[in-house]
């Protein structure tokens, strides 16, 4: 099979991979554009199993099949509640194939080296009257390589420092994606502590290691040995583990979102390496949008993009103001009878309510609100749950309408005219001290202002301040009352009471 049908193939895979993105921006469009993704990907894996360099079947076989069988169980057993360590997760293996390609490359450069010096040449030298090296090296040698050998071996000095470069680039940002990617699949699953952690001497420390990471990579570059690599792994390892390891809960959701961009980063660098155009076009589409999409959820959040990045510089400092009063508690037939005396209601839901597995119950009473000529509507925070998009897609898996689920900035104005806010599994976007409290570690982020509505349902199950632990003055607000219990069994209370 010749170059040609694989170009064509990857070009057809790289407009379906553009379209998939594309159409993951809009919720109707979503179904569709995971269809363009799949059949993308079934074509980028054909077209390499039988193109250019084919071989080992028997291993290809095996570990796509592998791959779908894993891929398979997690799909039908992974709750939405997983979902966005399951994402974490797996950043962590685009990252570590970037590392592993890196040193593969490295391996055959000097093995590559080594041959060509046995047979009195050198490796990128370009030979007289020639356009390619390995044309300088005897056909059975030549024959004998892989074909990622043969492509080396065809590179000239020049190019082979840029894949070098590439190696370094590929390696560096790979075990940072690794370790980063694992500490935030810990924080999400509640392995590891969610609060914002550093070793003395902090951000100190990750200065120095990159400063370590970027002397060692020219020393590599500059033929100081293979164990230069190892070194740099093992401090970019370090880098991505204290990195997020500084970053609180309250900013998970944009560091999966940042993560997301790494691994594309690193894939696009397994493309450099490999040679492989699909890889880099695919990468820099993935990098590219994880990066707008982490700057417009620290936008979102008041963040800075750089503070965020480099593991929690800035954020709150001094004393946080203390909270004042008591959290007051309701019933079920409370809360109803106030539902069934309102005319405008908002619904804002949060990880709680994933957690619960309450989407549908929701469904459910919204159905019912609605149909007694009620407006229902719900008000989504850009950063709700722990993945950006993870309520949208919940409401969604529920049917609830499209039209009547509403961003922050396209709600936020109308809650001093809404009756009654219930609040499912939510804590820190719906926080006054975020504009109350300088101190605060989300002072200036934008919130949900449910407080200036009439009345205050929170759905939760206890006391606790939540996954970020931030303290929230708004459950102790005069207009606010604490719905305690499981969200779904809370909401599931409520529809038989509403006449």
């Amino acid at each position: 099979m010749d170059f040609g049908f694989t170009i064509a193939a990857y070009a057809v895979a790289a407009v379906l991979f553009i379209l998939s993105l594309g159409g993951l921006s809009g919720q109707e469009s979503a179904k569709r554009a995971v269809w363009y993704g799949i059949a993308g990907m079934a074509i980028a894996i054909l077209a390499t199993i039988i193109g250019p360099g084919q071989g080992l079947w028997l291993v290809s076989l095996i570990m796509i099949a592998g791959g779908a069988a894993v891929g398979y169980q997690l799909a039908t057993k992974v709750q939405m509640t997983q979902m966005p360590e399951l994402v974490a997760i797996m950043h962590s293996l685009v990252g570590l194939a970037a590392v592993f390609v890196g040193f593969n490359a490295d391996i055959m450069i000097n093995n590559l080296s080594s041959l060509f010096a046995e047979n009195g040449l050198a490796l990128g030298a370009v030979v007289e009257g020639t356009r390619h090296t390995a044309i300088g090296l005897p056909k059975a040698l030549y024959s004998e390589l892989s074909s990622f050998g043969q492509l080396i071996a065809k590179k000239t000095s020049i190019e082979i420092t840029i894949l070098r470069v590439e190696l370094v680039l590929g390696i560096w940002i790979g075990a940072v994606t690794f370790t980063g990617s694992v500490i935030a699949y810990g924080k999400l699953a509640g392995k590891v502590d969610s609060s914002a952690t550093q070793l003395p001497g902090g951000h100190m420390l990750n200065a120095a290691a990159a400063a370590g990471s970027l002397i060692l990579a020219i020393m590599y570059l500059n033929d100081a040995g293979s164990w230069t690599l190892v070194l740099l792994t093992l401090l970019a390892l370090f880098i991505g583990y204290h990195l997020i390891m500084g970053i609180g809960g309250a900013d998970m959701p944009v560091v999966v979102s940042m993560l997301n961009s790494y691994s594309g980063w690193a894939a696009a660098a397994i493309g450099f390496s490999l040679g492989n155009d699909l890889l880099i076009v695919v990468g820099a589409l993935v990098g590219s949008s994880g990066a707008i999409l982490s700057y417009i959820m620290c936008k979102a959040m008041n963040r800075s993009f750089v503070s965020v990045i480099l593991g929690g510089f800035g954020g709150g400092g001094g004393e946080q103001m203390a909270v004042e009063g008591e959290q007051v508690a309701i019933e079920a037939d409370g809360v109803a009878s106030a539902l069934n005396e309102a005319d405008s209601i908002v619904i804002v839901p949060g990880y709680g309510m994933a957690v619960a597995q309450a989407q549908q119950a929701v469904s459910e009473l919204t159905n019912k609100l609605r149909a007694k000529g009620k407006t229902v509507r719900f008000a989504i925070h850009p950063v709700a749950g722990r993945l950006p998009g993870h309520m949208n897609v919940l409401l969604a898996e529920a049917k609830v309408p499209y039209d009547i689920v509403l961003e922050m900035d396209e709600i936020n104005d109308d809650f001093p005219d809404t009756d009654v806010v219930i609040v499912i599994g939510s804590n820190d976007i719906v926080n006054p001290a975020a504009q109350d409290d300088p101190n605060s570690p989300i002072a200036g982020m934008p919130v949900l202002e449910v407080w200036k509505a009439k009345q205050v349902f929170v759905s939760k199950r206890g006391q606790g301040a939540g996954y970020s632990g931030i303290e929230n003055p708004l459950f102790f607000k005069d207009n606010t009352r604490m719905f305690y219990g499981d969200a779904k069994d809370s909401v599931s209370k409520l529809l038989p009471l509403i006449d």
